[in-house]
Formats: structure tokens, sequence, C-alpha cells
């Protein structure tokens, strides 16, 4: 999947993540590597991708899986989604009542959704309801101890998660804990934070509030941002950017 491959873009409205723009680039590609990442658990698979977005996961999903039907509650978004990815199957649907059958799915995909949602209990009851046992949640989220150190949340966000609190959140919806683990920047990007003398992340949020131009040398950085700039690790999970989770229905 290309970051170039967008056939009808949709609005950017602060929070969701588009490929194909440069200044979106870091974020895109930070999402895109929990993506890959997870791709072994959906080869042959049929997947929900729930709270797809603009559909660029659920199209990579679909690279692997049998069958991947994405659900947004935004209609323009899955109407975006159909028209864009011919190989995704689209449903608009509230994620804690979805249109699917009792144990008829392999996989259900969740990043970067679930700290949106008003009812984080009540989807998981419902990702517990359509996975068949044995079947997977793979899910990935903010960070809280990284993405919000000082307790002061993204206004998107309706509650962050920390890696204990993810983990009490799944088992206490009955799913097993098969990983949990983090999303950190791997060695070239260290490197480029080095070279900077910061934070590649403070560096965009600054100029966002302080609604400044991007100097021309962070466009070219974050334009050359690639998903295999990131690292998944099964350790350190609390210094994590993104916690990833593996959930299985017993």
């Amino acid at each position: 999947m290309s970051a170039d491959h967008v056939l009808d873009p949709l609005p950017l409205t602060g929070e969701r993540t588009l490929p194909g723009i440069a200044r979106e680039n870091y974020w895109f590609r930070r999402h895109e590597a929990a993506y890959r990442a997870l791709l072994p658990h959906c080869r042959g698979a049929r997947v929900l991708d729930a709270g797809c977005g603009e559909g660029y996961g659920a199209a990579l999903l679909a690279s692997v899986a049998e069958l991947v039907v994405a659900a947004d509650l935004d209609a323009p978004t899955a109407a975006h989604v159909g028209r864009s990815y011919p190989a995704v199957g689209v449903v608009q649907a509230e994620l804690t009542r979805l249109p699917v059958a009792t144990s008829s799915v392999d996989v259900v995909a969740n990043l970067q959704v679930i700290e949106h949602l008003w009812d984080q209990q009540a989807f998981l009851a419902e990702c517990r309801r359509v996975l068949r046992p044995g079947g997977l949640l793979l899910l990935t989220t903010p960070n809280r101890l990284t993405f919000s150190p000082n307790g002061t949340t993204n206004p998107f966000h309706t509650r962050e998660l920390d890696p204990t609190e993810l983990a009490e959140l799944l088992t206490d919806a009955g799913l097993v804990v098969d990983r949990l683990a983090g999303l950190h920047h791997g060695p070239a990007l260290r490197e480029r934070e080095r070279r900077r003398g910061g934070s590649l992340i403070d560096e965009q949020i600054r100029l966002a509030v302080e609604q400044r131009d991007w100097p021309a040398d962070l466009i070219d950085e974050v334009s050359a941002v690639r998903a295999e700039d990131f690292v998944i690790a099964d350790t350190e999970q609390t210094s994590s950017l993104d916690l990833l989770a593996v959930g299985r229905r017993p």
C-alpha cells in the first residue's frame, strides 16, 4: 500500500490520519506499522475492521485475508472506503452494536479507536460475541503514560489507557491476553531526533498549537518517515508510544 494511493481524500479533522499528506506522514506511518505487524494474524482469515477510518488499514489487511469487512459510524467515511478500496466490504455501524452474526469472524481489528469510545466495555463485549472461539482481537491505542503524561488528554479521546488498564479491560471482557506489546521509535527515528536535538512529535505539536508554519527541514524529515522506522517490542510497554494487544476469545 502506498501513501500516494488516495482516490477521494477525506477532509482532515485534526484527529483522523490520512495517507498521501506530507504533514500527516509521521502519524500515517506510525499507524501503518501497527497494521503491518498484525498482518500475520489475518492471513486467510475473515476479518472485521471495527472503526476503519479512511480505510487504508482495512485495504492492507485485505491483501492477506480471505475477507475484510470495514465498519465505521461516520456515513461519509464509510462511503469513501467503499469507493476507494473495492477489495473491502463496508458497513456503517455503531461499534457497540455490530451488524455481524455471533461467532462469525476470525479476527476483529481495532486500531487507534478504543480511546474514542464512550462505552469501551460494551464494544469489547461485542467483539467477544462476534469472534469465533479462538478468534483474535487485534487492538492498538495510545499509551496514556507517554501520550498524556501530564493528565491532559486529547479532546477527541474519551478514555486513554496504560498497559495495566488495557490488559484488565480485555480480561474483564472475557478475553485472554495473548500479547501486550509497545510501539517505539526505531534506531533511524531516534537518530533523527538526536540530530535535531529534540522530539519529532513535540516539534509537530508545538507548531500546530502555535499555528506556525513548518520549516522546510521538518517537512522533509516527516515526509521521509517509513513504517519500518517503528519497532514493536514485548518489553518496555510503559515507555511505548502506542500499546498493541492481541486478545483471544476462549
